[in-house]
């Protein structure tokens, strides 16, 4: 599958996060469609959910110094994007002093399905084993089974699973 013709990956910094709206506005429409339904706690409001998002964005690439977001573009408007994070090593495996966290992969709806994820995801591998991390984290919502399954195509498998719900209320301790 090629990511088409015209389609250039850049590096970005903070001042190209007004091109990630759109994007970042896309991903939570998705996830919209793929959300587990949890009980008592609804999914935020695209407004609500870009305020959060785009200040961890910020925070991150200003804070974090070997943090980075990538934009596939075409004529210079940006389809899709990669975020990712940067940590040190892991305590619970054994990891390179540092490893890489995917935080955001998204793609323009019309847009999908010609390889621009694959090919963000690749480039972030060759970013992130350029400055010597070797290890990545990939969240995604446990109901996005297309995302899964790239990951999976890609030898990622799953590692933590984490539950969220309501903190139930089992009265005064006896």
């Amino acid at each position: 599958m090629g990511a088409g013709p015209g389609v250039r990956v850049v590096r970005a910094g903070v001042e190209r996060l007004p091109d990630v709206e759109p994007l970042a506005r896309a991903l939570h429409a998705h996830h919209t469609t793929v959300d587990p339904a949890i009980p008592g706690i609804p999914p935020r409001t695209e407004d609500e959910w870009w305020r959060v998002r785009r200040a961890r964005y910020a925070a991150w690439l200003a804070d974090e110094e070997e943090s980075f977001v990538l934009l596939a573009e075409i004529d210079g408007r940006a389809i899709g994007y990669a975020f990712v994070t940067i940590h040190g090593e892991d305590d619970s495996h054994e990891t390179g002093e540092r490893f890489a966290e995917l935080q955001s992969l998204a793609v323009l709806p019309s847009h999908r399905g010609v390889g621009i994820g694959t090919r963000l995801l690749h480039q972030v591998y060759r970013e992130v084993r350029a400055i010597g991390v070797e290890e990545m984290v990939i969240g995604v919502l446990a109901t996005n089974e297309p995302a899964l399954r790239l990951y999976e195509r890609e030898g990622f498998r799953p590692w933590v699973v984490l539950t969220m719900g309501k903190v139930p209320d089992v009265g005064p301790s006896a």
